[in-house]
């Protein structure tokens, strides 16, 4: 069975990199991707496969029934992209000022629809249900995991799993984790308000930028100093907004940046202790503040039964060339919602290109796949998919 999918796969390489450098070429943002979901709709439409859009918003959800009784199994591709301006001198660049897919979903939608493609023609030979979810924006918080679950795109289904070309890793590589492998991502808001005035006279002012600037240093001994060390954590400031004119002291100060945890203690201790902070930090220039703490998506966290029978899936690809244990990863990935309510695993697949583009990694003006990782991914996971029934 598996060589049967595999030559059907190897078949319709050329198709996949066709819609991958279609969607390359038509990128869409966040919570704004109404033509992507169309025409992931239409393909499946076009081979009379059952689909159901507009899942959770803009989400796509397609099923292929095997003949067979079996378990239900889900596999997962987003396909929103990045305000970022494609700077690659390919021919399938960006067609979309400011816009770009720089993270490889749109190859991680083209594997999954020449993978259901497969499938499908398979059908008559295979047991289970084969869920296919393409999910809308991953990139941006609250994301659209969460809201197709709402609306049932896991209903029945008994195990997941999830993959995302990685282009820092060679092609060849499945890496894969037990337990958690990508953090919790929140974004905090602090606004400090003080009391403007002459730059000449400061005696009068109760400065908003000093009290910041105290503040962004006094923040990073949260980590260094109030987190266990065996813990892993991450607090940056990643904005600092006080536009004045020269000779003005600025009566405000935004800053702007995300925490990164993978303990949900920790978690809450750092939105808590952020507070204090900052409490303590305006205290002592008589200043006040708004805080916003917005939590983003949980940490993904691998089971351990379906991550050691993806190991063992990968094998049978002989593509793949190193299967290695990763480190757990700083970012974030709205997979685990689904993972906190059916088994599976979440996997990253090398997919770095040959030449210069093997210098620019995710979310970079000039990233880039080696679209043969697409083949790679789509073999693994349809090995997942059809041996979860042995």
């Amino acid at each position: 069975m598996l060589d049967m999918l595999f030559t059907k796969l190897e078949a319709s390489y050329e198709d996949m990199v066709a819609i991958r450098r279609y969607l390359h070429q038509h990128p869409e943002l966040s919570f704004q991707e109404y033509e992507t979901a169309k025409y992931i709709q239409s393909f499946y439409e076009k081979l009379n496969i059952e689909v159901r859009g507009s899942v959770g918003g803009n989400g796509v959800v397609a099923r292929v029934y095997g003949r067979k009784p079996g378990k239900t199994v889900a596999l997962r591709a987003d396909f929103d992209a990045l305000p970022i301006q494609d700077e690659k001198d390919v021919p399938y660049k960006s067609l979309v000022p400011g816009v770009m897919h720089a993270c490889g979903h749109d190859g991680h939608t083209a594997t999954l629809l020449l993978l259901a493609k497969a499938l499908n023609e398979l059908k008559d030979q295979l047991e289970g249900t084969y869920v296919f979810i393409h999910q809308h924006a991953e990139e941006y918080a609250p994301g659209g995991a969460a809201a197709m679950i709402e609306d049932g795109c896991l209903d029945g289904v008994d195990v997941i799993f999830g993959t995302h070309l990685w282009a820092s890793e060679p092609t060849g590589t499945i890496q894969y984790r037990t337990g958690p492998i990508m953090a919790a991502a929140d974004r905090f808001e602090i606004e400090i308000q003080g009391k403007g005035g002459h730059g000449a006279e400061p005696h009068k002012t109760k400065d908003a930028i000093v009290t910041a600037a105290q503040l962004v240093v006094n923040l990073q001994q949260i980590v260094s100093r109030r987190v266990n060390p065996v813990e892993a954590a991450v607090v940056t400031v990643a904005s600092f907004t006080a536009q004045n004119a020269f000779n003005v002291i600025a009566d405000k100060a935004k800053l702007v940046g995300t925490v990164r945890t993978f303990n949900e203690e920790i978690r809450t201790f750092i939105e808590e202790e952020i507070d204090r902070v900052i409490h303590g930090t305006c205290y002592s220039s008589d200043s006040t503040y708004i805080y916003d703490f917005v939590r983003g998506y949980p940490a993904v966290v691998n089971h351990e039964k379906e991550t050691e029978f993806l190991i063992g899936c990968a094998k049978h690809v002989t593509e793949v060339k190193a299967i290695t244990e990763t480190e757990m990863h700083m970012g974030g990935e709205d997979f685990a919602f689904y993972l906190q309510n059916v088994p599976g695993t979440f996997f990253f697949t090398g997919a770095k290109p040959l030449g210069d583009a093997g210098g620019y990694p995710h979310h970079r003006p000039k990233f880039d796949i080696d679209e043969k990782a697409m083949l790679i991914a789509a073999k693994t996971l349809g090995t997942a998919a059809i041996k979860i029934h042995s």
